[in-house]
């Protein structure tokens, strides 16, 4: 079997990797081990082939962690606990920030079901005092459960 047929397999399944995975790295790598086919393909030695296949590899993996820092935005890193509590109420993460919802009563642990985009979900009283039933606002989502606050006046 030739080289270059060796490289192929090997970006043929990292290529499937990557579809299973959904994270661009398998990709990157996949393009990497194309990067050796080729120069297989051109008659270089082993050694430019591999080398090909890493510095393509590592150009790669720069690009997609640079892509995905860019992605997560420019805000300044808070402490782990912070930031997962500051993206459960932030509208433009959760665009359910805000809307309102129906709850017919409440459970004694301030817990209740509402339907919601057509499906059933779990919602906690978040607001001051006593849980009241009628049309509530989505305040912060956590997981799958919606926590919801009264209205503004």
């Amino acid at each position: 079997m030739q080289t270059s047929t060796l490289w192929w397999i090997a970006a043929g399944a990292l290529t499937i990797g990557e579809m299973l995975s959904g994270t661009f790295y398998l990709l990157v790598l996949a393009g990497g081990a194309a990067a050796g086919a080729l120069a297989a393909h051109a008659g270089a030695d082993l050694a430019v082939q591999l080398g090909l296949a890493a510095v393509v590899a590592a150009v790669g993996v720069a690009v997609c962690r640079s892509w995905y820092r860019r992605r997560a935005g420019t805000a300044p890193a808070a402490p782990v606990g912070l930031a997962t509590e500051a993206a459960e109420a932030d509208p433009d993460i959760h665009p359910d920030i805000g809307q309102h919802v129906h709850v017919a009563a409440w459970s004694p642990e301030g817990t209740a079901r509402v339907r919601y985009r057509g499906a059933d979900w779990a919602v906690r009283w978040a607001g001051l005092g006593a849980a009241v039933p009628g049309a509530l606002v989505i305040a912060a989502v956590h997981g799958a459960e919606l926590q919801l606050v009264p209205p503004p006046a």
